[in-house]
């Protein structure tokens, strides 16, 4: 289990524990799309569970389905970290939000507004 961290919050947007399914595809050279879960989302970014370690500053473009929209949600992100978890099979791959429009910000808004209800 990993140690909860206790130092002081950096971060601009509260994050809350969710698993929601996450299809992701490296851009612009690769057509091939991945099919993953988040670990976590912000309204300014998530993590997620990979199959291969991403340099940082790699673009992915994602399409995310939350409960608040049938539709999945399009959002182009960018790599902070990815970390390996287990040896050569799973990566933990933290991403930041580079294009989210009004719309589904709104959308990432109430399920994170949810969450923290919830918790």
């Amino acid at each position: 289990m990993a140690k909860k961290y206790e130092g002081v919050e950096r971060r601009k947007f509260p994050r809350v524990e969710g698993r929601f399914i996450v299809s992701y595809r490296i851009i612009p050279t690769n057509d091939n799309a991945d099919i993953t879960q988040t670990k976590n989302i912000s309204l300014g970014g998530m993590l997620l569970t990979t199959n291969c370690q991403f340099p940082v500053g790699t673009n992915l473009a994602l399409e995310i389905r939350l409960p608040f929209d049938p539709d999945p949600i399009m959002i182009i992100a960018n790599v902070l970290e990815s970390k390996e978890i287990t040896k050569n099979i799973i990566y933990d791959t933290r991403l930041v939000f580079l294009a989210v429009d009004e719309k589904h910000r709104k959308v990432i808004a109430e399920t994170v507004g949810y969450y923290l209800k919830k918790g």
